[in-house]
């Protein structure tokens, strides 16, 4: 007999062990002993199964009341299915948990231990199989940004976190992803994961704000798409909470690990060459023919060896300082060379001498090499010699000869998807140059680490007051046939791992260069991926980075290889001979060992101060700070052309000024901005002009933290930043990336620039007198960011204070009319105005005049002489022509007679004249000629001189 609540609104005593019929509220019931429980069915009623097996419900605890109190209910599996849960009863304190490799069993309320198999944290659970997303946890994908119309863009539907086995892999795409959880604690607790985030162009997030209760987990990722470049995902394994309480069941132990003994804390991986299932507790080893690697669920076929499989190695010294060349296959070894077309392993080589010690280091009989005690240096052939008087030993790092690994360097390998990776050396030495190893996958990071615990000066540098501490020098090749990549990364102070530089694809040989700016301990970390597609496989053995030399200057506990000259003391010094640092912006005499300070206008080199060759000359329109620590631009410059000098102000333009460029959008429509800054002279040599990039920071400074130990930011004369704006895409503030220096040596004033090496800044500074002092500032309108090759990077400035100052050439005077005995004089610019500033125009002035001038009264005069003279020539001259035109009338007529043409009417002849003695004046007398006819008379001659006109004469005249 069992008591049954039945939804008929009514408690029935039924016996299971037949049919019963009973009476409840006047209604007729029939229930039957099922298989699945009892069945009930009642009239005008479905039938509903009774939840009596524990598998068709679960127990849950309620939130804990006030005392610490709580309840224990029974909740279905699936609601509607069934129905009668037992009755709620009261549960254990809320402070009770079970201890690790334990569970508590809720029926009896008591904590029970793992079977074999599985296993437990006791408070917390663990997540780390990743064949599907687990229970409990969402990937949500948004676009922040809005579509044209307001709408939000569907081209996120598709992303997601992705579960790759042992690990997920987020989106790589500009989608916002979101992997969200919800955990409810019991007591104080913790999250802890394993991740890889290799790549600053996706912007990573983790948030958690622990308390009692219920918390919500997310880990969220944004892809920064800009420029084109693939961004590498974020991978994520391993999460671990504690805090719990209590956990109700066992984890089961996922392919490839196995629990043996019940009451496990967790599983460990199958050993190579073995596998295993779900939930196992012990691996199957795989036959012969077949392989796996640690952690495996199953085995697979052995290929046959080949030269993918094997690589050379050089063996330590011996004491006779011989080495050999020997042969290793790949561990772990997964072919097989006893099968048609595998290849042997090749013989061991002869023994060869082996590489000198590296500078700074002396061999010792055992063909061992050591540092130099301090105060000695050596080649690394020689025994260590101290330095000589009046010289220091230059400490530092340098390895060029890789038969060893340097105590202070360690190698190691890196996945976060292939465990068994974790054990192997990413790098192997090989004589003259160390290369990347093996490894256990293609995408494996093959890494290399150099610590360096400070840098100290030399003595004679100890006084300057520039940025350079130290420089680090390698010298690397590349030989690729994937997508490899090699990183060179640096970890300051142990805060936080930054990418320097890196290198895709095959590189040739070439040297790369990075200068300390502050004196902290550092790590330098090059990691070499052959592939970054995700494969557990090896196709790609052959692709490598070669290390040829590794070189560190300044380093405080480094190395002596040479000795370097310092200052010295005066020789009236109590210690004469003794080094001393130079102040800042001095040099070293060559002749007499003392401090000397640079010429002006020039800049003592960081690293360099013997001689006086270190103090290199500055640029032109350029002078030297008062530390000649730096070259830059006093805002004023001058230029000389056609014998006139032209002085331009610039001071103006001293500030820093930015220019932004954009907006511009990825292919999936994220809006981006480039931002430039520019420090153009002024700020005594300071590079004031700061791009920051915050993408792997923003969580820390959103947070209150010191910001400034967790930002990076580039120091520079010209500088670019990549902003992805804070509107639109959700973040709590401007996400600011891809930070690069343009330009940080000022060469001088010029009107070019190239780019031969590495990227340039050409600044074109252009006179607008109509623009303000402080101007607008441009890019080429064929390149809207600035540039075309990525390389040259091209300004414009046009601004008045780019106009040279005003000078007397620039203007002219203009006089005016004299009027009331007075003339004014007005001065104007030339136009159109070039200049600015500078003299200005003078004022207008007035002088005393003459209403006519002597000019004018000369030229009035000799034109009234002139007139005169005239028309009297005019006269003359008119006269003269009244007798011409009368003589040549009386020769016309008298050759009219002669030859008998008709006779005129009237001759003119007086009444009484004899026509054939007509007297005619041959011409008339002139005023000179009558007085030549008085003198004459007075002379005795009374007679008048004339001329006879006859026959004879006439016939001789016209023949």
């Amino acid at each position: 007999m069992i008591w049954v609540a039945v939804s008929c609104l009514s408690v029935v005593l039924i016996d299971c062990h037949g049919w019963g019929k009973g009476t409840v509220s006047n209604m007729m019931v029939e229930v039957k002993c099922c298989m699945t429980g009892l069945c009930v069915s009642c009239s005008n009623m479905t039938t509903v199964r009774l939840c009596i097996f524990q598998t068709d419900y679960y127990y849950e605890y309620t939130e804990c009341d006030s005392a610490g109190s709580r309840w224990r209910v029974a909740i279905p599996h699936n609601l509607g299915t069934c129905s009668a849960l037992p009755t709620p009863t009261r549960g254990t304190d809320c402070s009770f948990s079970c201890a690790a490799g334990e569970f508590l069993e809720m029926s009896a309320q008591q904590c029970t231990t793992c079977a074999a198999g599985s296993y437990s944290l006791g408070s917390g659970v663990r997540f780390d199989q990743w064949d599907t997303i687990p229970a409990g946890f969402t990937s949500l994908a948004t676009y922040m940004d809005p579509g044209p119309s307001g709408e939000e863009s569907q081209a996120c539907n598709s992303s997601s976190w992705t579960p790759q086995g042992v690990y997920l892999e987020s989106s790589r795409d500009e989608c916002t992803v979101s992997l969200v959880y919800a955990v409810h604690l019991e007591q104080q607790g913790s999250v802890s994961f394993s991740y890889q985030y290799p790549d600053n162009n996706i912007f990573f997030e983790f948030y958690v704000n622990l308390k009692s209760g219920t918390n919500i987990l997310y880990w969220r990722t944004t892809g920064i798409l800009v420029g084109g470049k693939m961004v590498k995902p974020v991978l994520l394994r391993n999460i671990q909470i504690e805090g719990v309480a209590y956990t109700s069941e066992c984890f089961l132990c996922r392919p490839g690990w196995f629990s043996s003994a019940p009451g496990s804390s967790s599983c460990q991986p199958c050993p190579r060459n073995t596998s295993s299932h779900k939930g196992a507790a012990s691996c199957t080893p795989c036959p012969d023919t077949q392989y796996s690697h640690e952690g495996w669920s199953q085995c697979k076929e052995r290929p046959p060896c080949s030269e993918k499989d094997y690589f050379q190695i050089h063996t330590a010294c011996d004491s006779e300082g011989k080495t050999q060349v020997m042969y290793r296959w790949v561990e772990p070894r997964i072919c097989e060379e006893n099968v048609t077309g595998a290849v042997a392993l090749p013989p061991t080589g002869e023994r060869e001498a082996c590489p000198p010690c590296n500078p700074g280091y002396y061999n010792t009989d055992d063909s061992t090499c050591f540092p130099c005690p301090p105060g000695t240096h050596s080649d690394g052939t020689s025994v260590c010699e101290e330095c000589p008087a009046g010289t220091e030993p230059v400490l530092g790092y340098e390895y060029k000869w890789w038969n060893v690994l340097p105590s202070n360097m360690k190698t190691s390998c890196f996945n976060v998807g292939n465990s068994k990776c974790d054990d192997m050396n990413g790098w192997e030495v090989a004589g003259d140059h160390i290369r990347s190893g093996a490894g256990g996958s293609d995408n494996d990071y093959l890494i290399l680490n150099l610590h360096v615990p400070g840098f100290k000066l030399p003595t004679s540098l100890a006084g300057m007051t520039g940025t350079e501490f130290g420089r680090i020098t390698f010298v690397f090749e590349t030989i690729c046939s994937a997508d490899c990549e090699l990183y060179f990364m640096m970890d300051v102070n142990r805060k936080s791992t930054t990418v320097v530089e890196s290198w895709e694809g095959s590189k040739e040989r070439q040297s790369y260069t990075h200068i300390m700016t502050r004196n902290a301990s550092v790590s330098y970390t090059w990691a070499f991926q052959r592939t970054n597609q995700a494969q557990d496989v090896r196709r790609y053995i052959s692709d490598v980075v070669i290390l040829y030399s590794v070189s560190v200057t300044n380093v405080q506990d480094g190395v002596a290889s040479a000795c370097r000259a310092c200052a010295l003391l005066s020789q009236s010094s109590q210690r004469p001979g003794s080094c001393i640092p130079c102040p800042a912006g001095f040099y070293i005499d060559r002749d007499t060992n003392r401090c000397q300070e640079c010429p002006s206008n020039t800049c003592l080199s960081g690293h360099h101060t013997y001689g006086e060759d270190a103090c290199l000359p500055c640029g032109p329109g350029s002078k030297s700070n008062k530390e000649h620590s730096r070259c830059y631009s006093d805002c004023s410059f001058s230029h000389t052309e056609h014998n006139r000098t032209l002085t331009f102000d610039l001071s103006s333009l001293s500030p820093v000024a930015s220019l932004t460029i954009g907006p511009s959008f990825t292919s999936k429509g994220t809006k981006y901005l480039h931002v430039f800054n520019v420090s153009l002279c002024g700020h005594q040599g300071t590079m004031a002009a700061v791009c920051t990039d915050n993408v792997t920071d923003i969580a820390n400074k959103d947070m209150g933290s010191d910001s400034t130990q967790f930002v990076n930011s580039v120091d520079s004369f010209i500088c670019q930043s990549t902003i992805i704006p804070a509107d639109g895409r959700g973040f709590r503030m401007a996400l600011a990336s891809q930070s690069i220096s343009l330009a940080d040596t000022f060469l001088g004033e010029m009107a070019t620039g190239s780019c031969q090496r590495g990227r340039s800044a050409v600044m074109t500074i252009r006179c607008n007198p109509e623009k303000t002092d402080r101007g607008k500032l441009t890019v080429p309108s064929a390149c809207p960011a600035g540039t075309c090759d990525g390389c040259t990077f091209h300004f414009l400035w046009e601004s008045g204070s780019a106009c040279p100052r005003c000078t007397q050439d620039d203007y002219h005077q203009i006089e005016g009319a004299c009027k009331g005995g007075a003339q004014e004089t007005l001065s104007v610019w030339n136009e159109p105005k070039l200049c600015i500033k500078g003299i200005s125009l003078p004022a207008k002035s007035s002088a005393p005049c003459e209403a006519i001038a002597l000019w004018l009264k000369v030229g009035v005069g000799g034109g009234a002489f002139l007139a005169v003279l005239l028309i009297s020539l005019t006269c003359y001259f008119w006269k003269k022509n009244k007798r011409l035109e009368y003589k040549y009338s009386r020769l016309v007529m008298s050759a009219n007679k002669e030859c008998e043409l008709p006779v005129a009417d009237s001759c003119a002849l007086a009444e009484g004249e004899e026509p054939e003695d007509d007297v005619v004046y041959s011409h008339k007398p002139s005023l000179l000629g009558k007085l030549r006819a008085i003198a004459n008379k007075r002379e005795g001659d009374s007679s008048e001189s004339v001329q006879l006109k006859s026959s004879q004469s006439e016939r001789w005249v016209w023949g």
